[in-house]
């Protein structure tokens, strides 16, 4: 529950970025069928955790194709490039077809590398006038209808908890939270997000934690333009267990306590409770906590 199992998700949604079931550039991935995979259920078992995280406030996957995403929905427009083919001697046939001046040299092309196309079923002559939608007919082919029975086990898992029935429904609000549109993270969002839990106006202790609430608000400036040792995504990460906003929100909301027992930061991820040490000196906070939250990487922070 809690922190664990934020943090959980967010090193699950890490992991499957890299899994061999997609390929493509980082931000936008493409499903690709592999037989192994395909074989242990694997496909279904990642639409199954993308399903879960999201369903239970873990962060979104926000690295698949919006083109992939789009055609899981029904959406039918497709805008691929050629760079988004990672075989390097297929983009580099398909880059010639491209530049073939004359109608003779791309028929030669076309032929010389037949196979290439025949498996994709547009193996046939084509005119100068005709290559782009030539080539495109065949990266269409090779990103999605090659890969439809690894693409279809992908939203059977996806349809679990109702997750994809839901993204049919309402695909504006909900197909773009599985590619790539997330917000960076700002140090306005932390301090909105965080809001502080304050000892009664006029104590001691209370002019003590607005001297530390205005050395909050400089850290995270700083963690904004990178002049801390740790970053906004990691400083979340620490007190949350989450390296961005979740699309389901944080229960319980994320508060500031303060803590006059340790120098350091302390985390309960569980109840999303972030203790800021009261300093006397921002030099020192600022310290305290690139040192409190760099030491504590990992499970272990609630």
């Amino acid at each position: 529950m809690g922190g664990p199992r934020r943090e959980f998700l967010t090193l699950l949604m890490s992991h499957l970025r890299n899994r061999p079931i997609s390929d493509g550039p980082p931000d936008h991935r493409y499903l690709v069928y592999n037989s192994r995979a395909a074989m242990e259920d694997e496909y279904f078992l990642a639409g199954k955790m993308i399903a879960v995280s999201i369903v239970n406030g873990g962060p979104a996957p926000h690295f698949l194709s919006k083109n992939l995403v789009n055609r899981m929905i029904g959406d039918p427009s497709f805008s691929a490039t050629i760079e988004d083919v990672k075989d390097e001697e297929i983009g580099k046939v398909l880059h010639q077809v491209l530049e073939a001046e004359s109608d003779e040299v791309l028929q030669n092309l076309i032929l010389q590398n037949s196979t290439i196309f025949q498996t994709a079923g547009c193996l046939r002559s084509v005119k100068t006038c005709e290559k782009q939608g030539f080539v495109e007919e065949y990266i269409k082919w090779y990103i999605i209808e090659k890969n439809e029975s690894a693409i279809q086990r992908f939203k059977d898992g996806l349809d679990s908890l109702h997750f994809f029935t839901a993204v049919q429904q309402y695909p504006s609000v909900l197909a773009p939270l599985l590619y790539l549109t997330y917000k960076t993270l700002t140090a306005s969002d932390m301090e909105n997000i965080f809001r502080p839990s304050l000892s009664p106006a006029g104590s001691n202790r209370r002019q003590k934690e607005a001297l530390t609430l205005g050395f909050w608000a400089d850290y995270l400036l700083d963690c904004e333009e990178k002049v801390t040792a740790v970053s906004l995504e990691e400083l979340l990460m620490f007190a949350t267990g989450l390296t961005a906003l979740p699309p389901a929100g944080m229960t319980p909301p994320p508060c500031l306590e303060f803590s006059s027992d340790s120098p350091f930061p302390v985390a309960n991820t569980c109840a999303n409770a972030l203790k800021l040490p009261l300093s006397e000196s921002y030099r020192i906070f600022k310290a305290n906590m690139d040192f409190g939250i760099q030491n504590s990487p990992g499970f272990g922070n609630f």
